[in-house]
């Protein structure tokens, strides 16, 4: 006797319409200022397509009025040409994103046409007070003829009065997605059970998309991302390694561990991890040390906690840190 899916456990089978994107370069770029070579994302590359990763983030598209290019590295700015020298045309299943920042991309000049581009998906991020621009961001992307993802960021800082606000005016835009992103790693599962069901709220309706992006300041990243496919969300963030800002990102092997879609395939991301993620790790430092710890249970911002591990004398002093941010929170 067959049985009737609908009492198969989930974790048994699989939602089909879900998707996961890979942001190493993206968020991993912000612990390197993205100053990686293009053998490191040609590797990521090759990896995403064999492991069968819907989307590979490759960077932001950034103001270069903002930000320095003799500063920072070549996926800051994702420029077409240097995007081409790595992925040619692009042709493969895998599609590729950017991520544009409000208020730090010159998004009316520097995104060009979709027929123009080897991009398939621009992410607009924002915080609560720069959702107007985001919306005028969002649409100009589409016009151009791109897949539109809103990630409103550090939600956990917002309240619900923002928050249902930001996302009745995101309703109103084409963009495809909203993702719940938990800039500082601070939130509970809880939290992203109710969150997830109030941006479904809007979204369903509106024939639109829940993801989730998540920090592992309290290593909790790859669990809030379980909590929200079970509550609905059908887009996903990881990083190989975790690899991403301060304490990282919910790891790409854990999840594609986790999934059970047939179509996704773990062994190129071990083999990634094998060949550049730990040899990553000797030049740069990213997870969750006890700074991030402090900063993700007190609802803040990782940038002190960053500065803290910068200089090996003090990376070891908790309780001076502990003392001091919570002297200025």
């Amino acid at each position: 006797m067959t049985p009737d899916p609908k009492e198969i456990a989930p974790w048994i089978t699989y939602r089909p319409e879900l998707k996961v994107l890979d942001c190493t370069v993206r968020d991993g770029g912000l612990v390197n200022d993205h100053h990686f070579s293009d053998d490191f994302v040609k590797a990521l590359y090759h990896t995403c397509v064999e492991a069968g990763i819907d989307y590979m983030e490759i960077g932001y598209k950034a103001s270069k009025r903002v930000f320095q290019r003799d500063r920072f590295g070549t996926w800051k700015f994702c420029d077409e040409d240097d995007v081409r020298r790595v992925v040619g045309d692009n042709p493969t299943s895998l599609k590729l994103a950017a991520m544009m920042d409000a208020g730090k991309s010159d998004w009316k000049t520097d995104l060009l046409p979709k027929d123009r581009s080897v991009f398939d998906l621009i992410r607009v991020a924002f915080y609560v007070h720069q959702t107007i621009e985001a919306c005028e961001m969002i649409k100009a992307a589409h016009e151009k003829g791109y897949e539109t993802s809103a990630n409103l960021m550090a939600v956990s800082q917002a309240t619900e009065v923002e928050i249902e606000q930001c996302l009745e005016l995101i309703m109103e835009t084409p963009a495809q997605v909203i993702v719940v992103v938990d800039s500082f790693g601070a939130l509970y599962t809880e939290q992203i059970e109710r969150l997830v069901k109030k941006y479904l709220s809007y979204a369903k309706e509106r024939g639109k998309e829940v993801g989730i992006h998540a920090h592992n300041n309290q290593q909790l990243a790859f669990a809030n991302t379980i909590e929200a496919i079970i509550h609905g969300a059908s887009r996903v963030d990881a990083s190989m390694g975790g690899l991403g800002r301060g304490a990282g990102n919910c790891p790409m092997e854990l999840l594609i561990g986790f999934l059970r879609n047939p179509k996704f395939h773990i062994r190129p991301i071990y083999r990634f991890l094998q060949d550049w993620i730990e040899p990553l790790r000797a030049e740069v430092e990213w997870g969750p040390y006890v700074q991030y710890n402090i900063t993700g249970q007190l609802n803040l911002h990782p940038r002190d906690a960053i500065e803290a591990r910068k200089n090996p004398e003090d990376r070891n002093k908790f309780v001076d840190f502990y003392d001091r941010v919570t002297a200025e929170s």
